[in-house]
């Protein structure tokens, strides 16, 4: 690899990075899911999340992006069903928020596949996603990469994200961090989907 493609490949590192740590959905799902559930479960969103980056990523990179500038209606649509899901995380949010935890060690009702789906939801319901790696790729990328700089990018994208939310997700599913939020779940709950509910109106009122 030619020093060139690998500064190009660490700028979008550090970029991606930067804007994966970004606080939004993503963050409070994996924190309720793993202070109010368990690491597996948190770590489970964390590869739902990685897979609808995933997803994003490919699309914006076969045109998904172009084609949300090229047809404004089509994206209207995809925030339109983006900010319903978020409003309906968040009235689930509060609607459970007085509801007791299981015991640590008791079988979650969220099975993998359910915190895996979610996590996938959550990240499909952020069109922004696409907009942000077509962006990045045009900025960034030369007009051919080539598959093995291709191949680096999307490795990239699925490690940045996995790391970061699974690292969340172990470190606030500890026993300590636990039972802080058993204690003042109602509270932290109602915080959570105040902040869904924000970003939900906030997908509907952006142009």
């Amino acid at each position: 690899m030619s020093t060139e493609a690998a500064l190009l490949l660490a700028g979008f590192w550090a970029t991606h990075l930067i804007a994966v740590a970004s606080p939004g959905p993503s963050f409070v799902i994996v924190s309720r899911m793993a202070a109010g559930g368990s690491a597996r479960a948190g770590v489970m969103v964390a590869v739902g999340l990685t897979l609808g980056t995933l997803v994003w990523a490919l699309a914006a990179w076969f045109g998904l992006g172009a084609l949300f500038a090229a047809v404004p209606a089509l994206y209207g649509v995809v925030k339109g069903l983006a900010a319903l899901f978020l409003l309906y995380l968040a009235w689930q949010t509060l609607r459970h928020a007085h509801d007791p935890l299981p015991l640590a060690d008791a079988p979650s009702r969220h099975g993998d596949a359910a915190a895996l789906r979610l996590g996938l939801l959550t990240q499909l319901a952020n069109p922004k996603v696409a907009v942000f790696f077509g962006s990045i790729f045009v900025a960034i990328l030369p007009p051919d990469p080539g598959v093995g700089m291709l191949l680096a990018i999307f490795a990239i994208v699925c490690l940045n994200e996995f790391a970061w939310y699974a690292a969340v997700a172990l470190v606030l599913s500890r026993p300590a961090i636990r039972a802080r939020y058993i204690r003042a779940k109602a509270a932290i709950d109602r915080g959570s989907a105040a902040v869904l509910a924000g970003l939900g109106i906030g997908i509907l009122l952006r142009e």
